[in-house]
């Protein structure tokens, strides 16, 4: 339970520290570039993936694709953060497991009972409160939160992908996968200094660092978590979606002082019930 607990601090700790950084005029692109350093890096040392099995054979374009979309889909995690607030934007990531599923039924064919089903209505429900906006507000940015929850959902999806691919394991994937992300991270970062005149401060250096150690600790926590509930891996489901929605949205409210309302907080109480019938339906 402890490694559970961790990853649900790790991940919230993530969107706090992007919604701290608006406050020191901060480069998003760098952050993320100097995230992926560190997470290679503890990557290499707590896992020591063999690169050696690493082949021509190896599911590159999966790779390729996760590694795009990881950085891509973290600078609209941070726009999020920043406009719609932490509260919305961990509900809209953790509301990304219902992409996945729809791709299985979808896609693969997976039969649906009729917990799943419910979960998947109520989820979608609670998705369209979540983000509805207040009417005060004139400008709701809602495609940010929009995108992190679909990007996420394929990422999700392609991991999945991986973790079938049995001949390499995990870890040597995960680190090349960060490897790809680094790498297009750096290009973004490297355009915007050649082309937009943005400046490489140290800060963003700073930032990056921390982004990057409790951005591993959360996977590496999660799947320490994983392997302590083998046999149970649903509660480990659960515990993150739900750990995250809760933690972050009382972070959000009572540090940072978020408006939610009415309905975004029956769109987040939803969530939770959608993500309990989820859990349900593995068991039927």
């Amino acid at each position: 339970m402890l490694f559970l607990v961790l990853s649900i601090l790790c991940s919230v700790i993530v969107g706090v520290i992007f919604k701290i950084t608006r406050k020191y005029h901060t480069q998003p692109t760098q952050i993320i570039a100097f995230n992926y350093v560190v997470a290679l890096t503890l990557c290499y040392f707590s896992f020591s993936p063999n690169l050696s099995e690493v082949d021509a054979a190896a599911p590159w374009s999966i790779y390729i694709a996760i590694g795009v979309l990881l950085p891509v889909v973290f600078l609209f995690l941070v726009a999020s953060i920043k406009n719609m607030g932490i509260v919305k934007t961990d509900a809209a990531q953790r509301l990304s497991l219902f992409i996945p599923i729809v791709a299985a039924w979808l896609i693969f064919r997976e039969e649906f009972n009729s917990y799943k089903v419910i979960g998947l209505i109520i989820g979608f429900l609670a998705l369209l409160l979540i983000l509805k906006k207040q009417s005060e507000n004139t400008e709701n940015k809602w495609i940010f939160p929009a995108v992190v929850l679909v990007g996420f959902g394929i990422i999700d999806i392609l991991f999945k992908q991986i973790a079938l691919y049995t001949t390499l394991p995990y870890p040597t994937s995960l680190f090349v996968v960060f490897c790809i992300a680094f790498g297009v991270a750096c290009l973004i970062s490297i355009y915007e200094i050649g082309v937009k005149k943005v400046k490489l401060e140290s800060k963003n250096i700073l930032f990056g660092a921390l982004v990057g150690i409790f951005n591993f600790g959360n996977i590496l926590f999660y799947l320490k978590a994983h392997k302590a509930f083998a046999e149970n891996p649903s509660t480990v489901f659960a515990g993150m979606n739900m750990g995250v929605i809760i933690l972050g949205s009382l972070v959000g409210l009572l540090f940072f002082k978020e408006k939610l309302s009415k309905i975004n907080f029956i769109g987040i109480f939803l969530a939770l019930i959608a993500i309990v019938f989820i859990v349900f339906s593995q068991f039927k």
